[in-house]
């Protein structure tokens, strides 16, 4: 049975809901032989949201993952493409050397967001921006996003949720206290976007750059 995320349910239903109305209006004025230009604009309405209903239940789909056992291992908070791979000096909330990885998500990705790892979430903060191109380095800082850390048995964990050019909102779902599970979700980024995830500057990174991942599934590091 396909899943869709909370989120997406208003989106979901609207459209379809316009696609039955155009849908019935369209069917009325064939039977009634109005074949002007209102019955051509109600065709083009009624297939447009027929699509814009597909292409929303595909986008706010919510498959189960299979969460790896395993002492020590990071799974990936995010379905997409592994695009930077780095040590860094995180000044901001760790303050430490970690190593972070960015995945980055298109549009045709699943856009569930899943802890990487066990642990109380200590921070949960919303920053404002702008709406760069994912993809790049600078977006990390500079667009809206949503910082979440975990802390746990395996240290501090950072986890941000970036918003892109398409997508134009973070949801974060857990809030300061709230306990979490490797693999459970907890937010979605609408739209295409990116993750990056700090991680203790020990940690093994098991993933390449260029790498499909898949959230909750992929281990994407361990430590000793």
């Amino acid at each position: 049975m396909i899943k869709f995320y909370t989120d997406g349910y208003p989106f979901i239903f609207i459209s379809l809901l316009i696609t039955i109305i155009t849908s019935a209006i369209l069917i009325w004025a064939y039977k009634a032989g109005n074949y002007n230009i209102t019955f051509y604009s109600l065709l083009f309405a009624s297939c447009f949201f027929f699509v814009l209903t597909i292409f929303m239940a595909f986008f706010f789909r919510d498959p189960d993952r299979k969460i790896p056992d395993g002492e020590s291992i990071f799974v990936s908070p995010a379905d997409g493409k592994v695009i930077r791979i780095r040590e860094i000096y995180e000044k901001d909330y760790l303050k430490s050397d970690s190593k972070k990885i960015s995945i980055f998500m298109s549009p045709l990705d699943v856009h569930v967001n899943r802890a990487p790892c066990d642990g109380k979430v200590s921070v949960v903060k919303h920053s404002p921006g702008k709406y760069m191109a994912a993809f790049k380095n600078e977006s990390s800082i500079k667009n809206e996003n949503i910082v979440m850390i975990i802390e746990g048995k395996e240290g501090r964990i950072l986890v941000r949720q970036v918003a892109g050019f398409l997508a134009r909102r973070a949801v974060c779902k857990v809030k300061v206290g709230d306990l979490l599970k490797r693999g459970e979700r907890y937010g979605i980024i609408k739209f295409g976007s990116r993750v990056d995830v700090y991680l203790p500057k020990d940690t093994n990174v098991s993933v390449k750059l260029g790498e499909m991942v898949k959230a909750g599934e992929t281990v994407i590091g361990g430590r000793q």
